[in-house]
């Protein structure tokens, strides 16, 4: 079975991800198929950035997708924009959809969340 899961990158306490099209069998950072997009959940908002058309492709072959890509594609609209295609809505638009979508929902990808500020005492002042 061909699945479509998160491959981990980056390092170590710093994770980003590869959405990646692997065999059920296959190991979490190991062989895969095809790369996907990239997800990283340390921005704030959360980065997603997704090769919609191939994912279309791929889950029109019977690829199922992990539980937290799930999440990720629900979040991301791209599931919805999936059965729209599957009832017959030009492939085209539901493309144009996803790009303006994907615009607006990465404004800013290199933004970090910030770090909790300390509260300064009167005394500090």
């Amino acid at each position: 079975m061909v699945r479509i899961r998160l491959r981990k990158i980056g390092a170590k306490a710093q994770p980003s991800y590869r959405i990646v099209v692997a065999d059920k069998e296959a190991q979490r950072d190991g062989r895969f198929l095809e790369i996907l997009g990239f997800y990283n959940p340390r921005t704030e908002p959360a980065t997603i950035t997704v090769k919609e058309d191939l994912v279309y492709d791929w889950l029109k072959k019977g690829a199922q997708p992990s539980e937290s890509v799930t999440r990720i594609f629900r979040s991301a609209g791209l599931l919805d924009r999936f059965e729209r295609l599957k009832k017959g809505e030009e492939l085209e638009t539901l493309l144009a959809e996803a790009k303006t979508a994907e615009a607006a929902r990465n404004t800013n990808p290199k933004t970090e969340r910030a770090a909790p500020h300390k509260k300064s005492s009167p005394a500090q002042a």
